[in-house]
């Protein structure tokens, strides 16, 4: 996720905090080249000139230039106005209505309304402990209900059953008088989608708002379709008055202009981003957050949000007083591999941690490939469970074995030991830090490039 971008301004802000002095011009230059950055990265031009002047106008003065730290102090400015650009909070789902809550999907066919349409109904149930029923009113694309029903299936929510030649009327009448019967808490309405905006789309999604007088109209659009997702919401905002965006197939647009180009120009406040086609892949937008990813600052609140969601705060307990007492082992980092793999991928978890986006960019032993994960735990499998729990017994006829009944080399085996060897060492030394040490290295990470009062 905006790969192209968070590189070329990380490169940008990183020239900016290794030097000592700033003045009015070097605050231009910079500004110049966000400019280019923002507009390569498919930035709307009007939303690109409303964050130069807001920067700008920030950025000059007598503060900038007698800062102690003016380079870092415009990598702040720039955060900031990338949150204000973004839509300054986050703006959740509205759930104190009435009971059902009605949540209108829309958005044209392939935006992957159906899919997200689940993910939000395993949010609202898990999260939320809501009561969720789904329906799908989608009868122009085949099997599209069937689609919503398995998906039902997958996440645990029930859906409406499907009553063949009803109307999206038909169907949504018979969807909120079951809601309200039995009960539940929240009614997803996943509607059809055309290619292409059309009159038909735009009146049957109408008739199906003024029917059911939805609390929140969601727009799913496609990010990896740029500029357009900009213009298919103004399209929609116009004749039913979204709610809300979710931006789908984020996980895959490198260069990320929708996601800030969308709010300024529409007003809509974005709600969910989805990242990949597991049921799970859905986040809160959260502009703050979003903006400190942009700047390849990391995103530590949702890496914990989601290690949390993947280990249990039980497990967590345990594994932090194993680590405390160095009793950590094979067999428990071959459950962190599990846990990794549970967080999402690998690629979305370094941009997450700060510092280590332009870490990895340097690299080329390749140890942060996702294949690494996958060979780790095939070792790992191939021990027995002596050798898990004591790596000292593992000699070199059981490294034989170990690599051939993993489909890996001895050498692989040989750099696993090592480098769990090495975190062995590494645990040690990180039970023996002070304060004092603990406090240099957070100054150490601000003179690297990373602003200590962002996130405060």
């Amino acid at each position: 996720m905006f790969d192209q971008l968070t590189n070329k301004l990380s490169t940008i802000l990183q020239k900016l905090t290794d030097r000592g002095s700033l003045n009015e011009k070097d605050v231009n230059e910079t500004l110049q080249q966000i400019r280019i950055a923002l507009l390569e990265a498919d930035v709307s031009l009007s939303v690109v000139k409303e964050f130069l002047e807001k920067a700008k106008k920030k950025s000059v003065g007598s503060k900038l230039i007698k800062s102690v730290s003016p380079g870092q102090l415009v990598v702040k400015i720039v955060n900031d106005t990338l949150i204000e650009i973004l839509g300054h909070k986050e703006d959740p789902i509205n759930l104190k209505a009435t009971p059902p809550v009605i949540i209108l999907m829309v958005g044209l066919q392939g935006s992957g309304k159906t899919t997200t349409s689940a993910k939000i109904a395993k949010r609202l149930k898990i999260k939320d402990k809501k009561k969720v029923l789904m329906s799908s009113l989608d009868v122009q694309r085949p099997a599209a209900q069937e689609q919503l029903a398995t998906l039902g299936k997958q996440v645990e929510v029930n859906t409406v059953d499907i009553v063949p030649k009803q109307t999206p009327l038909e169907i949504a009448k018979r969807s909120l008088d079951q809601a309200r019967k039995e009960g539940y808490d929240v009614l997803i309405l996943d509607t059809a989608g055309r290619l292409q905006i059309d009159k038909e789309l735009m009146g049957e999604v109408e008739s199906v708002s003024k029917l059911t007088n939805p609390t929140e109209i969601l727009l799913v659009s496609d990010a990896m379709i740029g500029q357009e997702s900009v213009n298919v919401a103004e399209a929609f905002h116009s004749r039913i008055g979204l709610t809300g965006l979710v931006l789908s197939k984020m996980d895959g647009d490198a260069r990320g202009g929708a996601a800030l180009s969308i709010t300024s120009v529409t007003g809509i406040p974005v709600k969910f981003i989805g990242l990949g086609e597991r049921v799970d892949a859905l986040e809160q937008f959260h502009p703050d957050r979003l903006a400190s990813r942009i700047l390849g600052m990391g995103d530590i609140l949702t890496l914990v949000e989601r290690a949390e969601k993947a280990i249990g705060e039980r497990d967590a307990t345990r594994l932090a007083e194993k680590l405390r007492h160095q009793e950590f082992s094979l067999e428990d980092l071959r459950n962190q591999v599990d846990t990794v793999s549970n967080m999402g991928s690998l690629e979305q978890m370094i941009e997450m941690i700060p510092g280590l986006r332009r870490m990895n960019n340097s690299r080329s032993d390749g140890d942060m490939d996702q294949g690494q994960l996958v060979r780790t735990a095939a070792i790992i499998d191939s021990m027995t469970v002596v050798e898990r729990r004591n790596p000292a017994v593992i000699n070199g006829s059981r490294r034989k074995r170990i690599a051939c009944g993993s489909g890996t080399e001895v050498q692989d085996v040989n750099r696993l030991l090592k480098q769990f060897s090495q975190m062995r060492k590494m645990l040690k030394m990180v039970k023996g830090v002070n304060v004092k040490r603990k406090r240099a290295g957070a100054r150490r990470l601000g003179r690297i490039g990373f602003p200590q009062s962002i996130g405060r």
